[in-house]
């Protein structure tokens, strides 16, 4: 069943059952589905066509939600923008997808104030929120001119592009990742397997213009549930509505949680109904899942997902950077040679699963297949466990090799972060002539720790690891640098931390 289909399915057997709910806008399954279908005719009476994109640049607001579903509708290809990205960022992706209809909001369109007009159309530009001074712009209300007599087209193929999203672009220029109505659909039914259902109330607070977001939505859209609804993350807001509609799941990035502990620990609600929560897009420390178990009362488990394999893995049965094979996912984890390596050893991730993209979206009629083999290589190293559960280990292109050694960051991040006075830590290798790569460290110190807290750091991450995988340098930060879906940027830290002449901060070495 693709996304589309599930929405018309729910409105015709739940109509007045609560999809979605905005502060105090209450959507049942019958609107969502009339207000899809009056944007998805103004979209046709402004000439977007099957095939066409429309590039979507909102946070968490209900037109985001209309727009995935309109293009879903017509056949358009949905193209969500990063909401953290400046221009120069915005403008190679959009000279590729060379969109038909651009929907934005007020607060982020000076991004796109200085894109030309032959790469988005002017008078295509509608926008959410308060005007602005650009005469290429029009209200978002005036998408709907003169479009309500338009005739529907017939549903689209379900095995053509429906949605392309953007990878991190963490090794160069971001790749469109192609997603069809069938890849979506598998995906929307997997959080079924995750157990989300009818009776859910998921807070969703991860952008939509993200994976992870995007799946949220539709994966609660195709299981009956309602969803409660956060413009941006704010942990005091997300707290308040928790305990007001008695929310059962969530799932955000790993600083979401950390922020929720805080705050709930500065001012406590009541959580009770939280039964189900998961984080993705970057490692959560196991000290956080511990913490975050024992004050909601819930455990909080983390997903592997990628854009290009929506959401192929299951909770893993422990804490850590854990997660286990979907039933309809196949797994390899092979060597260099692409040899499977026995149970307990390190490989790297393969995988082949109904969820995965056909491929990179480079021109209209033409994708790039990511797995010429039948297999994804994830480029993410794992080990298999007794039970089955498969272990993050590291991005290959990450793992540290220090005079022939392996270190995994993860693994030194995870003791970093378990001493009291670290608030966020980040591990890279950097180069050194003689052994190749060194251990090198950055650490957020918590507001409470001491200036002098590295020799203590360092003692106690002696103690935990073997000599080689602690930091040879080790350095406090004001934050640590991320990029734009909220992971750790090593390629920005290495390059930082390999500066002859670094900022005057503390250092160790």
């Amino acid at each position: 069943m693709t996304p589309i289909e599930a929405l018309y399915d729910m409105a015709e057997n739940r109509p007045t059952q609560a999809a979605m709910i905005t502060g105090d806008q209450f959507w049942t399954y019958s609107r969502l589905v009339s207000e899809t279908e009056r944007l998805a005719k103004a979209m046709l009476a402004r000439g977007v066509k099957p095939g066409d994109r429309v590039a979507m640049h909102m946070a968490n607001v209900p037109q985001m939600v209309l727009a995935y579903h309109a293009c879903f509708r017509i056949g358009a290809i949905a193209a969500p923008l990063n909401i953290r990205m400046k221009t120069a960022e915005l403008r190679p992706i959009l000279k590729q997808l060379r969109p038909a209809l651009y929907l934005g909001q007020s607060h982020l369109y000076p991004e796109m104030a200085n894109i030309e007009s032959d790469v988005v159309p002017p008078y295509a530009r509608f926008i959410v929120g308060k005007p602005v001074k650009d005469e290429r712009v029009r209200p978002f209300e005036r998408i709907y001119a003169g479009s309500a007599a338009e005739p529907l087209v017939p549903l689209p193929d379900a095995d053509a592009p429906a949605i392309l999203l953007s990878t991190s672009g963490t090794t160069g220029r971001p790749k469109l990742v192609v997603h069809t109505g069938k890849t979506l659909g598998a995906c929307a039914e997997a959080c079924i397997e995750f157990g989300m259902g009818e009776l859910d109330t998921m807070l969703h607070v991860v952008p939509m213009v993200h994976a992870s977001g995007m799946i949220v939505m539709l994966g609660s859209i195709r299981c009956g549930g309602r969803m409660i609804v956060h413009e941006r993350f704010d942990a005091a807001a997300a707290l308040d509505t928790i305990a007001a509609h008695r929310c059962t799941s969530m799932i955000g990035l790993p600083f979401m949680f950390a922020d929720l502990m805080q705050e709930q620990a500065r001012h406590a609600r009541d959580v009770s109904s939280l039964r189900r929560c998961g984080t993705g897009g970057d490692v959560c420390p196991p000290e956080h899942q511990k913490a975050f178990a024992a004050m909601f009362g819930t455990s909080l488990n983390s997903v592997w997902s990628a854009s290009e394999v929506l959401l192929p893995m299951r909770y893993g049965a422990q804490i850590g950077p854990v997660c286990c094979t979907a039933s309809d996912t196949q797994v390899r984890l092979v060597d260099d040679k692409g040899v499977d390596v026995p149970r307990g050893e390190i490989g790297e991730l393969l995988l082949r699963t109904p969820q995965m993209s056909p491929g990179y979206w480079k021109e209209p009629g033409r994708i790039e297949s990511l797995a010429p083999d039948g297999w994804y290589h994830t480029g993410d190293l794992m080990r298999q466990g007794d039970r089955n559960d498969l272990w993050f280990v590291a991005r290959k292109k990450n793992l540290i090799i220090r005079g022939g050694s392996n270190i995994s960051p993860l693994e030194v991040e995870e003791v970093l972060m378990a001493h009291p006075a670290v608030r966020d830590a980040a591990v890279v290798g950097i180069p050194d002539m003689r052994l190749g790569q060194r251990v090198a460290a950055v650490v957020q110190l918590t507001a409470d720790a001491d200036s002098d807290a590295l020799d203590g750091i360092l003692a106690y991450t002696r103690a935990q690891l073997a000599e080689y995988k602690v930091p040879e340098r080790l350095q406090v930060i004001g934050k640590v640098p991320r990029n734009a879906i909220g992971k750790v940027d090593r390629t920005a830290l290495a390059a930082q931390l390999t500066d002859p002449e670094p900022a005057p901060v503390a250092m160790h070495a």
